[in-house]
């Protein structure tokens, strides 16, 4: 019979070799390593230094990156009108729809919704996107309610524009322009300004430097595991702060390095960009571009038996066991191995049942 000392440092030895395993990634299986008592057999002759249990549960494989905490869509602002900038927002505020952008010659540009630029006066008989565009945010704003959701500018969208004029104390034109509206895809975060008060503003010439409203991570990784970082991944983040949140990889950009230009080498490995979106923006909290860690969801495995990774140790024949501690006895298990994942490791085999104690080493 084996010493209580010489199966702890079997344990031991296995648990490392496990461990150093499992954190390239989820595996399968191993190769057997010969060393142990064999298995199915009673001992008597002490009991392991410390226990853990047989547990049934949900397993992930799991990988950890490093990433940045920001802001999402990065974009500039230019001017739309001729004249002097009289005021420019503070970096880190929130511009939301109907917000003011900016102001040149004390006329405030305000923020609209949609995707294409304003890059034209609309008045009635014009047609096209831009104009779809217009007309919802002027129902999303209450002044034209009873508007089609078309690509015509009607005498219906000249009244509408000439209530959000009105509004603002503006003539009533019913005709409206980069002087008086800019258009982005949703809310913008100030990041920057890239002119000052004073300055003169051209059509074409920076103003603003803006992100999206909600933050983000990202995160870089090599080409080679670029499949841990699918869209869709659920990840869970380590903030700055102490707190964790969960979310999803939103996107994967695949040029590799930047610009194109990284191709990678020994010392330097080509690496892509992912993009991790919150399920609650609201718990992202931190500094911006405060860096973070990102725990990526791999494979996942529903209601198997576990046991801790340091409670697997090698037997004699071949493959891996678990002490089985029961009645203040001991016994070798012999088990097969699936997925390892959050210190533990997916395990199954004759006799198995949840709550059972095992031994693992004491540290």
């Amino acid at each position: 019979m084996r010493s209580e000392r010489g199966r702890s440092r079997r344990t031991y030895l296995i648990a490392a070799l496990v461990t150093s395993v499992s954190l390239v990634g989820g595996v399968t299986a191993l190769s057997q390593t010969g060393g142990g008592a064999s298995a199915g057999t009673d001992r008597t002759d002490g009991l392991p230094p410390s226990t853990g249990s047989v547990e049934r549960q949900d397993l992930s494989s799991r990988t950890q990156v490093d990433g940045t905490l920001g802001y999402a869509e990065e974009r500039r602002f230019n001017a739309g009108v001729t004249g002097t900038l009289t005021w420019l927002p503070e970096a880190g505020a929130l511009v939301e729809r109907d917000g003011v952008l900016y102001e040149v010659d004390g006329r405030k540009v305000r923020l609209m919704v949609g995707e294409r630029p304003a890059y034209r006066t609309l008045k009635a008989g014009d047609k096209g996107p831009d104009v779809r565009q217009l007309k919802e945010n002027l129902r999303a704003l209450g002044h034209g309610k009873g508007l089609a959701a078309d690509e015509e500018f009607t005498p219906g969208t000249v009244e509408a524009v000439k209530r959000w004029q009105k509004a603002h104390g503006l003539a009533q034109t019913g005709e409206i322009g980069p002087e008086q509206i800019a258009f982005s895809p949703g809310p913008v975060r100030i990041k920057k300004n890239d002119a000052a008060v004073g300055d003169q503003a051209a059509p074409g010439k920076p103003v603003l430097t803006t992100t999206g409203s909600e933050r983000q991570v990202q995160i870089r990784i090599e080409v080679s595991r670029a499949d841990l970082a699918k869209p869709g991944t659920r990840v869970e983040v380590a903030l700055p702060g102490g707190g964790r949140a969960k979310g999803k990889v939103a996107s994967v950009d695949r040029t590799i390095g930047e610009d194109g230009k990284e191709q990678g080498s020994q010392d330097k490995p080509a690496k892509i960009t992912a993009r991790v979106v919150f399920d609650d923006p609201g718990q992202a909290e931190g500094f911006d571009q405060a860096p973070v860690t990102v725990e990526l969801e791999g494979e996942v495995r529903k209601d198997v038996l576990t046991v801790p990774v340091n409670a697997l140790l090698a037997l004699t024949g071949g493959g891996f066991g678990i002490q089985v501690v029961e009645n203040g006895k001991v016994r070798e298990v012999p088990v097969e191995l699936g997925m390892f994942g959050q210190g533990r490791v997916e395990v199954s085999g004759t006799g198995l049942a949840e709550g059972m104690k095992v031994g693992v080493p004491t540290s």
